[in-house]
Order: C-alpha cells, then sequence, then structure tokens
C-alpha cells in the first residue's frame, strides 16, 4: 500500500484527530483490546471481565467508563440494591469482530510457538477449522498491502491520523503477554507506533520523513523504530550508495498485519465518517475497483460474519 502523495502532503488538516486517529485512540490500548475480546467472548459483568485478565480495579473501572462514553459498550443495571450493572456492547461495539478477527490471523501467522491466546477458528457457516482472507469486495480475490493503491482523502492528513490519547498507556506486563502476542503490544501499546506502522503502509521509510509528517519527538520515535524493529515489523536498511542513510521499512511480518489496519479503517469510517469525505482513498490495483476489504473463509469462500465467529475468538 503507497501514497501516491507522499513527498508533497497537501492536505489542509483542521483540527483534531480524523476517524482514523479516534478509532485507534479507542482500541490501541492493551486492556481495552482485551476488555473487547472477552466481551465479544460473552463478558457482561464487572467480574467477569476481571477473571478474564490480570488488571486491578481501577484500570478496569477506567477502561469500561471511557468505553460506555465511546458508545462501544452500554452500562445497563441489573440490580437495585445494592446497584450493579452489566455491560453490553452496542453496534458499534460488535462492529469491532473484524478487527480482533485480523489480530487473530495475524498472531496465528507470526506467534513463534502456538498458545492458548490464539487457539483454532471454527466457521459456523461451513464447519471447518480456517483462515480468514482478506479480500477485495468487488472482485472477490484476496490482496496484500502491495496490492493496495491508497492516497488521503477529504478528511486526512498525516498529523489528523495520530491516534488520540484517551488513557495513559503502559508497556505490557509479563501477565498482560500471556494474553496477546506482544508484538501486537509493539503495534497497538502506543499511540506512536500505531502512527508510525500506519505511516510505514503509506510509503514513510526515513527517520525525518517520521519526524516531519507526524512531529512525533525525535527521541520518542528513535524508542518507537527500535522497538518495532526489535518485534521485527520493521527493518532498518542501510542504502549500499549512501551509508549514512538508513531506511525503515516494513518486514514481511509487518506488511501482513495490513488486514487489522484495513479492518480498523472500514470500522473507524463508518462510526467517525465526516461530512467532508473519507480519510484514505483506496483502489484495488488488479480490479481497478474503490477497495474496501471483506474477511471471507478460506475454506468455503464465503464472507464471515460476527455471529460465525464470536463464540470461537478466544
Amino acid at each position: 500500500m503507497t501514497d501516491e502523495r507522499t513527498g508533497s502532503d497537501q492536505t489542509p488538516e483542521a483540527p483534531g484527530p480524523n476517524a482514523l486517529g479516534l478509532a485507534f485512540g479507542i482500541i490501541g490500548d492493551e486492556w481495552t483490546l482485551l476488555i473487547l475480546r472477552a466481551a465479544l467472548n460473552g463478558a457482561r459483568r464487572y467480574a467477569e471481565f476481571g477473571a478474564a485478565m490480570p488488571i486491578s480495579h481501577a484500570v478496569l473501572t477506567t477502561r469500561l467508563d471511557a468505553l460506555v462514553a465511546e458508545d462501544v459498550l452500554r452500562r445497563e443495571v441489573y440490580q437495585r440494591n445494592p446497584v450493579r450493572s452489566e455491560y453490553l456492547l452496542t453496534a458499534k461495539g460488535r462492529g469491532l469482530w473484524p478487527v480482533l478477527t485480523a489480530l487473530w490471523r495475524w498472531e496465528r501467522r507470526w506467534t513463534p510457538e502456538p498458545t492458548t491466546t490464539t487457539p483454532s477458528m471454527l466457521h459456523a457457516a461451513c464447519g471447518r477449522e480456517f483462515t480468514p482472507d482478506f479480500c477485495c469486495s468487488a472482485c472477490a480475490e484476496p490482496v496484500t498491502a502491495q496490492d493496495i493503491a491508497s492516497s488521503w482523502g477529504p478528511a486526512g492528513g498525516w498529523r489528523r491520523s495520530v491516534p488520540a490519547v484517551h488513557t495513559r498507556r503502559r508497556s505490557g506486563s509479563r501477565r498482560q503477554q500471556e494474553y496477546f502476542y506482544p508484538a501486537t503490544m509493539a503495534v497497538f501499546g502506543n499511540r506512536w507506533s500505531s502512527a508510525i506502522v500506519g505511516a510505514a503502509f503509506m510509503g514513510l521509510t526515513r527517520f525525518n520523513d517520521f519526524h516531519d509528517k507526524l512531529k512525533v519527538p525525535p527521541t520518542l520515535l528513535a524508542a518507537r523504530l527500535t522497538s518495532l524493529c526489535e518485534h521485527e515489523i520493521l527493518h532498518q536498511v542501510v542504502l549500499p550508495d549512501r551509508p549514512d542513510w538508513s531506511e525503515y521499512r516494513l518486514t514481511a511480518k509487518g506488511l501482513d498485519f495490513f488486514p487489522v489496519i484495513g479492518a480498523t479503517a472500514s470500522w473507524a469510517e463508518h462510526w467517525y465518517h465526516e461530512p467532508a469525505g473519507d480519510v484514505l482513498d483506496w483502489t484495488h490495483r488488479s480490479c481497478g475497483a474503490a477497495f474496501t476489504g471483506v474477511f471471507r473463509c478460506d475454506q468455503c469462500h464465503q464472507v464471515l460474519r460476527g455471529s460465525d465467529l464470536l463464540q470461537h475468538l478466544g
């Protein structure tokens, strides 16, 4: 996926994050991802969320309140004396199943050893174990990042797409890493990491370009690039004719993160769409159609639905 206008971003940027910045600001947090996965697996009550992950009461309360404020969860009282509430997924929350499915797919492919957090998945419609294929909705062909041409849409722009800050983020603990593959948190657990990976998909490779476009502080940029290289999302390449000039390029593992980016972008455009238009203009090079991604079962090739998968996500 390359930006045809990387060198000269002329998009006027209004104040505040756009749909993509808002979406990654909400779900780009390790605890939030764990809560969402638990909710998609049927957790509703506070104790059920607490039992599903190694989380403190203060952090769980903060994250649940934030998801309610964003209408991803709905708080509903089920007992009056004392007052007790449960947290139900809204339509907006249920719409996140493709993002969790994309993460599951990526972790299954790239986790060094099988773990209990990435079990096999069955497709309820055909009854077979499967892996989801990320496909073009127009021609039904599987796509990779290299198959997509992209440019900023009317609501796009580098700075507006940097994830908004909703909660204080911390590096994943050893206990957390039992629940999500550490490389997932290397991308999602820090807003600058999410922005850098997104910018890499848009064609940026140089330290100065990341700094100039995203306005990330140099020290933080260096730390995030180092972390992404350590987790093999990016690799540093020294150019033969310019030994003083290195580039940061997506690895095969990093490129395979594209379905997660695509699923998140689709959810963001649907729920935070601006009257001005889309954040990103994507075109499938092969068929020439405006690109919208869908997941299909690699066994029966049917388009997947959340109701076919939710019971098997964790």
